[in-house]
């Protein structure tokens, strides 16, 4: 179809009137990355895989988005400077590409492009506790993708690796890269001494059948904040089919989670021991991460189908929040002043205790859910129907009515928990149900 200048001209005034506004539901989504500020302990930050970044500053009660103006949306980390908390850092890149670090002066009223433009997905970012300057990037190749076979020829050609900039941004040196890994799945500090590192490169499987090398991670080491980097000395780990590696440290004091189960070092890295066989905590392509809390090294959580928590150093665990059959936790930032107060970002959005997990805040006040396909009717009032997933459920639908015939904005929601959809009138909703179809 050829299609005017002139046509184009028209369609163009016809719609410029238009505006974006938010009609709801507000029923969260999969959250990428959490921070907090220890100085201010009700101002949290998340990140989605394809809603910018959200701030709240009373604790997890209102939610804003605050980086609406700027031109990606798939989030990787966000980390706030322990010196400045005005100072926020974001990595770009999760379920989509991204490009590169932005960063914010002001608490994310405002950000300006920090570098690294030709990296895609940053997963981690560490900022020095004295200098907010000085940062560490971990950079992989696929993203959310990593779940994905085969993995695409691609991801051997992408920018990856650890990056460290010392002017907050102006410049950066890669200080690690391995060209058969697709870069960083997991980068920590110690809490206890900055200069100390500890990061996970993936190595995605490859050939099949009895040519078949199944997928692993290095272990790499830091002592000197992020500028030389050494193998990890890894005795008594497996040492080959690891999977994708979550790594944490406080002290001496490291754990790591694998395709093999668990295991803990209790000096730096250099031995290593399974300390549980609970089936439960495993690692996998999509989970594997594990959160030491920093000012009780015995204390540390495991993110899995249910958020799984160890008092002992990691030789039991129980769950500690979720539903077994599998809300998806993905990332916990612990305050490094009052390990009491959490943010945790799970498939259905982000949630904050302040009393260690005694009560959670609500995930139905972010607009950030994922929906897959959104339908409208031809009557007067409106009616929107939307499908979307949550993870370890079946698909559900969401069902809105305006208010009046002229307005989206007085939207009313209700979830009808369904596995498909497909309106027929204005009021009635054929789907099919798990136990047959309804109406």
């Amino acid at each position: 179809m050829v299609v005017s200048a002139q046509a184009q001209e028209s369609d163009s005034k016809l719609f410029a009137p238009m505006q974006w506004r938010l009609i709801g539901p507000f029923r969260a989504g999969r959250v990428t990355s959490v921070a907090g500020n220890p100085s201010e302990p009700d101002v949290y930050y998340f990140g989605t895989p394809g809603g910018g970044v959200w701030k709240t500053r009373d604790g997890g009660r209102v939610w804003k988005p605050i980086f609406d103006q700027q031109p990606v949306s798939g989030i990787g980390s966000v980390a706030v400077a322990p010196s400045n908390a005005q100072t926020v850092y974001v990595g770009t890149g999760e379920g989509g590409a991204g490009n590169g670090v932005y960063k914010s002066l002001d608490g994310g009223a405002k950000w300006t492009h920090a570098g690294l433009e030709n990296t895609r997905y940053i997963p981690s970012l560490v900022v020095d506790p004295r200098n907010p300057d000085i940062v560490i990037a971990g950079a992989n190749s696929l993203g959310h993708a990593i779940i994905w076979r085969p993995i695409p020829k691609s991801a051997y050609q992408i920018e990856r690796g650890i990056f460290k900039t010392v002017d907050g941004g102006k410049t950066w040196k890669k200080v690690l890269t391995k060209d058969d890994t697709i870069g960083v799945v997991d980068l920590c500090a110690d809490p206890t001494n900055p200069r100390t590192l500890y990061a996970s490169l993936f190595r995605p499987a490859s050939g099949s059948g009895d040519k078949e090398i199944k997928a692993t991670s290095e272990l790499f080491k830091s002592t000197d904040e992020g500028s030389t980097w050494h193998p990890l000395i890894t005795k008594g780990l497996p040492e080959k089919d690891r999977g994708r590696v979550g790594i944490s440290a406080v002290g001496r004091r490291v754990y790591a989670i694998l395709d093999q189960g668990f295991y803990r070092s209790d000096d730096g890295g250099a031995s290593w021991e399974q300390s549980t066989k609970d089936p439960r905590v495993v690692g996998s392509a999509y989970f594997s991460r594990v959160f030491a809390d920093p000012l009780h090294p015995d204390t540390l959580y495991v993110a899995q189908t249910s958020l799984y928590r160890s008092t002992d150093g990691g030789h039991t665990f129980e769950p500690y929040v979720g539903a077994p059959s599998g809300d998806d936790f993905h990332v916990l930032w612990i305050n490094p002043r009052d390990s009491k107060r959490m943010l945790l970002g799970v498939d259905q959005g982000a949630i904050v205790t302040v009393n260690g997990g005694q009560t959670w805040s609500s995930w139905y006040n972010q607009p950030t859910g994922e929906f897959y396909h959104v339908s409208t009717d031809n009557a007067s009032p409106i009616m929107f129907t939307a499908l979307s997933r949550i993870a370890g459920r079946p698909p559900w639908l969401a069902a809105a009515t305006t208010g009046t015939s002229a307005s989206a904005t007085g939207c009313r929601w209700a979830d009808l928990n369904i596995a498909s959809s497909r309106p027929i009138r204005s009021t009635r909703i054929w789907f099919i149900a798990e136990a047959g179809m309804e109406r």
